[in-house]
């Protein structure tokens, strides 16, 4: 976070990344199209993009702040909104290519000397230094060797050649759930595959059914394993997270964008039995078949009042899968290292949380930085380091359970006492309007 803090302003800084930043910088898409990678800001992320100036370099007129979510489960259609607005906390939808391309204006904009940007470059090697004869004492800190991650990537000024070296006081490893400078400082995490993917896609809703207030939906369908989001974007789009089985995830990339459209105005409206059937039609034979079979069963059934608008259409190439994981550490520091993001904890989608965490990750290493600098700490020392993990690491692992929890009550399937239980748990909840605004306040504030 240099040049967030005059604390911190003078530290040299080295950001490492194997994609191409002029890339990144350059990134723009018509304003009727939307990347299918978007993410749920909190107000406490919000507030700390702004905080170190990246938020004036993001374009607002493509991100959706939203002021109510709908949250249903089809097998009992028990329901529960959260008003936003009312408990004074507004989220927001934004591209992670939006946010991306901010930063690094924000650094940019800067024109720090001393901060160093790789682009286009691995970390081929991390080994311990040594104690040098006639120079530094480096044998507890980090030497990264850096290589080309593609000799065609960067520039004169970003590109690395061979073997290159570089000696970190603090190595912070920000590079995701296969982490190298995890592997590096012998952090072990632990943690389970879902078998399950989420599903993603660009949709365009039918605006002529837009809600008055800005909302975003999700219903719980166990029977297909997990649920299915929609998150508004601007001008009557949105973003599709779907958690399904792998074998649902693969059928739905197959469909053409209007068979899929149909799939997903189904996944909102129609009971689990009918939306199963859809999954057994052959796009092959019938490429009408799920808009067909979808019209003529809503013939038959009542819509609840609080279903997203119906999808016109889905923007062409942007479906695609990852998988659902679970990884928490069992520590985000060692000696001169500190992890953060899915580095140190990977959870489960359903809630929109996996940024918001990674971001109050960067602000608690930060405010630690500051306070080790402020009291002439050195700040890769482990004493220093433990303020982080106190602030972060219980929250991350309360918030990453709780959403753990929720995907295993929500994936019980049948109308059995559980389902009951999990029923009446929803409407005792929705009839309790102080402990909901409770629950969304501490939610924003969280991370």
């Amino acid at each position: 976070m240099t040049g967030a803090s005059p604390i911190t302003s003078k530290l040299r800084t080295a950001i490492i990344e194997t994609q191409d930043f002029d890339k990144m910088r350059k990134w723009q898409m018509e304003p009727t199209e939307y990347s299918n990678r978007t993410v749920s800001l909190a107000p406490s992320s919000v507030s700390f993009l702004r905080q170190i100036g990246v938020w004036d370099h993001v374009d607002r007129d493509r991100v959706q702040p939203y002021e109510e979510m709908q949250v249903w489960d089809a097998p009992t259609e028990s329901h529960i909104s959260f008003d936003l607005a009312k408990a004074n906390t507004v989220a927001a939808i934004a591209e992670n290519a939006n946010l991306v391309r901010g930063m690094l204006r924000r650094i940019d904009s800067l024109a720090a000397d001393n901060v160093s940007l790789f682009s286009g470059t691995t970390v081929a090697g991390i080994t311990t230094g040594e104690a040098y004869e006639d120079g530094p004492d480096l044998s507890a800190w980090p030497i990264l060797t850096l290589a080309p991650s593609n000799p065609s990537i960067g520039n004169a000024a970003t590109a690395t050649t061979p073997k290159k070296n570089i000696a970190a006081r603090l190595l912070v490893g920000a590079d995701g759930i296969n982490s190298p400078v995890r592997k590096f400082a012998s952090i072990y995490a632990e943690g389970w595959d879902y078998n399950r993917h989420g599903v993603v896609a660009s949709l365009k809703l039918d605006q002529s059914k837009m809600p008055w207030r800005t909302t975003a939906f999700q219903r719980f369908l166990p029977e297909l394993g997990g649920p299915i989001a929609l998150l508004p974007l601007p001008n009557g789009h949105a973003s599709l997270v779907w958690s399904t089985k792998v074998a649902n995830a693969t059928y739905l990339k197959s469909l053409s964008p209007p068979a899929l459209a149909a799939m997903i105005n189904a996944a909102f409206r129609l009971n689990e039995a009918d939306l199963k059937y859809l999954f057994t039609l052959d796009p092959m034979k019938d490429e009408n078949a799920h808009a067909e079979e979808l019209e003529w069963r809503l013939k038959h059934v009542s819509t609840p009042l609080y279903v997203p608008p119906p999808v016109k259409a889905v923007q062409p190439g942007t479906a695609a899968s990852f998988p659902l994981r679970y990884r928490h550490t069992g520590s985000y520091i060692m000696p001169r290292v500190a992890l953060v993001g899915d580095a140190a904890h990977v959870i489960h989608p359903l809630a929109g949380l996996g940024l918001n965490l990674g971001l109050g990750d960067v602000a608690a290493l930060t405010r630690t930085i500051e306070y080790s600098m402020t009291h002439g700490m050195d700040i890769g020392d482990l004493l220093s380091l433990e303020k982080y993990v106190e602030e972060r690491y219980l929250t991350n692992a309360q918030i990453g359970g709780a959403c753990d929890l929720l995907h295993k009550v929500y994936n019980v399937t049948g109308n059995g006492p559980f389902a009951w239980a999990r029923s009446l748990g929803v409407r005792v909840l929705e009839g309790l309007p102080p402990v909901k605004n409770f629950l969304t306040k501490q939610a924003a504030g969280a991370y």
